[in-house]
């Protein structure tokens, strides 16, 4: 038998096919605190539960497309960088059936954070309470601006954890901190978004010490505008070469 042949004669229901989903983590920090978009379930299963911007992927769409697709649809955001995060595929994770949902992970400055707020608004920036140190891993809240922790659906705070634990694992190595700045900030912004994603204070002269030998910074030439004391010097981020 050919490889054609083969082809022409197989049958795709010998197997059952589990459903394939994306979920996004639209992660950004709001007073100084990690938050994530959410929207409330307005359908079972879950309904009346927050959960992540998802969707299930179409039998001629790829990962990348669907994620996209749910980018815009359900965040109102055109644009943003979308890498995969995980892919969650427990058993039992829905009750409908058995789907794996492959998450991504994005990072906004603030004023796109707001931006996508305002376009969508049944989009909530549910801040992210984590109750543990470093990469320890383990559970993870998200609570509304009144200070309620908000049911979740799904396997979605296992997601916003996994989010959280990724982010913080590269935060030292890599340059992924800069996503959740503005174009021009100054080495104090800086030291804020590192210090909200590990949920610790950092030495200031030391933090600022390690940024600088990097080289990632470039200086503007410019100065904060709108502060009652000595306006601070505004940096950009430079890749390393």
């Amino acid at each position: 038998m050919t490889e054609s042949e083969f082809l022409t004669e197989y049958d795709p229901a010998v197997y059952e096919r589990p459903a394939l989903a994306v979920d996004l983590v639209l992660l950004g920090l709001r007073a100084g605190r990690p938050a994530a978009l959410l929207l409330k379930r307005e359908q079972h299963p879950h309904a009346g539960r927050w959960a992540l911007p998802g969707g299930f992927v179409g039998i001629d769409q790829t990962l990348d497309a669907a994620a996209l697709h749910v980018l815009r649809e359900k965040a109102g955001i055109a644009e943003v960088h979308l890498e995969q995060l995980y892919t969650f595929g427990a058993l039992a994770r829905d009750p409908r059936m058995r789907i794996v949902s492959v998450a991504y992970l994005a990072l906004l400055p603030e004023a796109a954070l707001a931006e996508a707020l305002e376009r969508a608004p049944s989009l909530v920036a549910a801040r992210i309470e984590v109750p543990w140190s470093g990469e320890a891993g383990g559970d993870v809240a998200a609570v509304s601006a009144k200070g309620e922790v908000l049911p979740l659906a799904f396997d979605h705070a296992d997601i916003l954890a996994m989010a959280i634990l990724r982010l913080r694992g590269k935060l030292d190595y890599s340059d992924v901190g800069f996503a959740l700045l503005p174009e021009h900030f100054t080495l104090r912004q800086l030291q804020d978004v590192h210090e909200a994603v590990l949920g610790t204070t950092l030495n200031k002269p030391a933090f600022r010490r390690r940024m600088l030998d990097r080289g990632w910074l470039a200086p503007t030439g410019s100065r904060e505008a709108g502060t009652s004391f000595r306006p601070a010097e505004l940096y950009r981020f430079q890749p390393s070469r």
